[in-house]
């Protein structure tokens, strides 16, 4: 999978001139801008930015592509949606729930892409005539399947960032589907990336299984997460594979973001390839993933079902992927 080598706040340069197209009908050439903001540095994210920008190139498209990080900052994020409508921009992207929101806050005739919104509705980018792009809603349900069938726990533990709209839906969703099913739920709030490692102390110990949904701040932290879990003698479930490698993380189920970058990319082309916005709506992820960590696995005692390895596209056995031995 291709990574980015470097998110700065200056502009990528794919190339200088772009044969635009409106309606099938060629025009003058000229200069496409395109303006990415992405909300922090974390392997995820950084493959969907790389996938967008090698959509673009696959489908023959030349650009000047801006890269803004805004550091998990909503503040930031904001500022850089208005240095997008200063710079005059011609399509921009929102990599993450905050960034699109904001975006959409500021554009209101240019198109607003969103890349991978969990919860397009509870973020309010549904319905907007300018707006489109792609959600990975997460399978809670299967989530859920999953974590009883492998931990057999009677609680599940949650860290979640209260602040990001994602973040606090997928907490709640969840929540109710314990609640249905009769088990125990715990949650732990966090603002920030920083607080993650002290919110999975303050739980780790109540609960039998610790999961983690599509959340950024938390996902940027899975790190510190997955060995306060480990430590402690509990699984931690993921619903993102591309964070989970060289972690403590014992099973994720997610999709693969590089692809959901260069679908996030296919929606940008077909925008300056004159299709609307609206028109385009809201593509969904579909292919999910299996990575499981036999050494945490081991460690914790946990035998993985035979079903699940069957099903898996990455294993890590000894440190090491065996599945792509």
């Amino acid at each position: 999978m291709k990574k980015l080598l470097t998110i700065l706040a200056t502009s990528l340069v794919i190339a200088s001139t772009l044969l635009a197209q409106a309606a099938g009908e060629t025009t003058d050439k000229e200069t496409i801008r395109i303006g990415i903001s992405q909300l922090m540095a974390h392997p995820a994210l950084d493959d969907i930015a790389q996938g967008i920008v090698d959509a673009l190139e696959e489908d023959g498209i030349m650009a000047d592509v801006d890269i803004q990080n805004a550091n998990g900052d909503v503040s930031t994020a904001s500022s850089i949606a208005q240095l997008f409508k200063d710079e005059g921009m011609d399509v921009v992207v929102g990599i993450a729930t905050p960034t699109a929101q904001a975006l959409a806050n500021v554009f209101d005739d240019i198109p607003v892409v969103f890349a991978t919104v969990t919860d397009v509705e509870a973020a309010g980018l549904d319905g907007l005539s300018n707006v489109c792009g792609t959600s990975d809603a997460v399978p809670f349900e299967e989530h859920f399947q999953l974590i009883k069938e492998v931990s057999g726990a009677r609680t599940i533990g949650m860290v979640y960032t209260a602040g990001e709209a994602n973040g606090l839906a997928s907490m709640e969703r969840m929540k109710a589907i314990c609640e249905e099913n009769g088990i125990g739920f715990v949650s732990s709030s966090v603002s920030n990336s920083s607080e993650v490692r002290q919110a999975a102390q303050s739980i780790v110990d109540r609960v039998d299984a610790v999961y983690v949904a599509n959340d950024n701040a938390v996902i940027s932290a899975i790190a510190s997460l997955s060995e306060v879990c480990l430590e402690a003698g509990v699984p931690l479930f993921s619903a993102d594979t591309t964070s989970a490698f060289g972690t403590d993380v014992f099973i994720a189920c997610g999709f693969n973001y590089y692809k959901s970058g260069l679908l996030t990319g296919e929606a940008v082309s077909r925008i300056i390839s004159g299709e609307s916005p609206e028109d385009i709506g809201t593509l969904y992820l579909t292919d999910l993933e299996y990575y499981v960590n036999l050494d945490v696995a081991q460690e914790l005692g946990i035998d993985v079902p035979q079903s699940i390895l069957d099903d898996a596209v990455y294993v890590i056995q000894d440190g090491e992927d065996i599945m792509a031995e």
